[in-house]
């Protein structure tokens, strides 16, 4: 073999910016979108649905999966600069904020994303804990009746939650996780369709009535007038925030390989992916409100709407928890890799940040093992899951999170950007459009930042450690 084709041979394993060559495609990014949008909270769309009704919930459903797609497109053009196809990539968002906005506002993305991601991580230790729970009481209801006192404490699960993502948390790349994300966007499928099923179920059963309205709730008979006010503003808030995967997306592009072009790639995906997440919510939200109608709970597979069969309620919360364990590494990796990628900088020469070391595991393969990347990650997850434990009210909180993240990382940064990169003209129709939608979406930010304080004040009233 020639000098010249040993080089082009080993030149081919990596792309144009040094790294291994990327290998993903339009149906693995479109799984990683699906995995980081859907979680376990569309099966609370049909409580969110019945705060708006029928007029306003279906709208707002519709809206901001519009809003989510068109500041994707933006977004995903900002993954090379200054040309979308031969620019220089922007591995991150913080990056890609930078490099178009400069200054100091790739400071403020950061802040907002990391924040975000943080807050979803222990977010998700504890949403997995409550499904886990749910399938235990739904087998001590079914065992002992609906009235029979089956409470059980949250904590236990979210230890071993935290375990298990201690494990996952190795794998060294967001591209070797397509397969993880494939199986999490299944479960998704599969839970979501079992909530749509049973609530088709309810509304087929014979004399069944709830009560529905075109605005919801009504105030006087089923709700004050303030207590609609602030369930109102989290139902905007759930919705808006359902949607929200703008915090990834950039990290996601980054694993697709560069023909055909990323940005053109990443359209695809995100259409897909939103327009499954779109059909999925759709159906959730409005035939949950139509089974249960003004008394839909929470979430109504943990919240207890359906009891029977309780067999496949418990397959229902078993698919939330296998999806939220990849959801967990979707929104975890880009914290590790800030964290990795600051270390090797810091200190290039350092053995424990940067040699490897492989290690073959039985009926697994190869391990590539680095010891900072162990010890980092896994105190990453033992802090996380610490936290969800002692703050089991958290989803509030990262309620709040996701309410002061999703105008600057959803709206703001994507159209900045865009206006900055295409030399958009002052006060021309495009520019007053771009900052009409910022501002609407910053209104309804600080309304479900609101709604969220609320919340976390009346969580406060009656928390209990370790309940």
């Amino acid at each position: 073999m020639t000098v010249e084709s040993s080089f082009s041979i080993e030149n081919s394993k990596y792309d144009d910016d040094g790294r291994i060559k990327r290998t993903g495609t339009c149906m693995t990014a479109s799984a990683h979108i699906v995995t980081a949008v859907i979680g376990s909270g569309v099966l609370s769309l049909a409580w969110a649905v019945a705060q708006l009704g029928w007029i306003a919930g279906s709208a707002v459903l519709m809206l901001f999966s519009i809003i989510t797609y068109f500041t994707a497109c933006l977004l995903s053009d900002c993954y090379r600069y200054p040309d979308p196809v031969h620019g220089t990539r922007n591995h991150t968002y913080i990056d890609a904020v930078k490099s178009i906005l400069g200054g100091y506002q790739h400071k403020l993305c950061g802040l907002a994303q990391y924040t975000n991601l943080v807050g979803c991580t222990i977010g998700y230790t504890l949403t997995a804990a409550i499904s886990i729970v749910a399938i235990k009481k739904s087998n001590c209801f079914h065992k002992y009746g609906h009235e029979a006192d089956c409470d059980s404490a949250n904590y236990p699960y979210m230890a071993i939650f935290g375990i298990f993502q201690i494990f996952l948390s190795q794998i060294p790349d967001f591209h070797e996780l397509s397969w993880l994300s494939i199986v999490a966007a299944v479960m998704s499928f599969g839970y979501a369709s079992i909530g749509i099923s049973l609530s088709i179920a309810k509304i087929a059963e014979k004399g069944h009535h709830w009560e529905t309205s075109l605005t919801g709730l009504v105030v006087g008979v089923d709700i004050t007038s303030s207590k609609k006010v602030w369930n109102t503003f989290q139902a905007l808030g759930n919705i808006a925030f359902a949607y929200a995967f703008s915090i990834v997306i950039v990290e996601i592009q980054d694993t697709l390989k560069s023909s055909p072009p990323e940005h053109k790639t990443m359209r695809k995906a995100s259409l897909i992916g939103i327009s499954i997440t779109t059909f999925f919510y759709a159906l959730c939200g409005i035939l949950g409100y139509a089974a249960f109608g003004n008394d839909a709970p929470g979430n109504f597979l943990t919240g207890f709407g359906f009891y029977e069969p309780f067999w496949l309620v418990d397959i229902g919360n078993l698919f939330i928890v296998i999806h939220l364990v990849g959801a967990y590494q979707v929104f975890a990796q880009p914290i590790f890799s800030l964290m990795e990628n600051w270390g090797c900088e810091k200190w290039p020469q350092s053995k424990l940040m940067t040699k490897e070391y492989n290690i073959r595991i039985p009926l697994v393969g190869m391990w590539r093992m680095n010891m900072f990347r162990l010890i980092w990650r896994t105190l990453y997850v033992i802090i996380t899951t610490l936290i969800a434990i002692l703050l089991p009210f958290f989803n509030s909180i990262v309620g709040l999170i996701g309410a002061l993240s999703f105008f600057p990382l959803t709206v703001y940064f994507p159209t900045e950007m865009y206006l900055t990169r295409t030399k958009t003209p002052k006060y021309s129709s495009i520019w007053i459009g771009m900052k009409l939608l910022s501002v609407f979406c910053l209104i309804v930010s600080l309304v479900a930042a609101v709604g969220s304080i609320q919340g976390i004040i009346s969580e406060l009233t009656i928390y209990k450690p370790f309940g």
